[in-house]
């Protein structure tokens, strides 16, 4: 008697028609990681952005609403902030570089712009504010933050 015993195992067209399968599910996670790589540095970005905006309102919030009379200035170019007194010294801050208060470029930060824009106001009772509206920008990314400066 004699038994014949059938192999076991994958034939060509299996084996190729898995090979196609696989390559097609390698390929789709191969785009999806692209893609996250590629948007990752989105939110560095947006943080940056948020942190300048920040730092830039609560420089402009810590002074005071009326001019001292201390003749202090924002230059119309550049960025030397180290003169501003009051909180209408940065009406003409617009489309700046990213710099510290003495004027010095932060090199890292290029790429950035931040603007600055009043609005002057009196809220009930006649107390004299100003709206801040605070705009740091990259690129097409944008990050606007807005504040209220009233009193004296």
């Amino acid at each position: 008697m004699s038994v014949h015993r059938r192999c076991t195992g994958f034939t060509l067209p299996e084996l190729i028609l898995a090979i196609v399968v696989i390559g097609i599910g390698v390929a789709g996670l191969a785009i999806a990681f692209s893609t996250a790589v590629r948007n990752s540095a989105d939110p560095v970005i947006d943080k940056q952005l948020m942190a300048i905006a920040e730092a830039m309102m609560e420089e402009i919030a810590l002074k005071p609403l009326n001019d001292p009379g201390t003749g202090g200035t924002i230059p119309a170019v550049g960025c030397v902030r180290s003169a501003a007194d009051d909180v209408g010294d940065y009406a003409a801050y617009v489309d700046r570089a990213i710099c510290d208060l003495d004027g010095n470029t932060v090199p890292v930060l290029a790429a950035y712009r931040v603007s600055v824009l009043l609005t002057p106001g009196d809220l009930l009772g006649g107390v004299p504010m100003t709206r801040i509206t605070v705009t740091a920008a990259n690129g097409n990314n944008q990050f606007v933050l807005v504040g209220w400066r009233w009193g004296g």
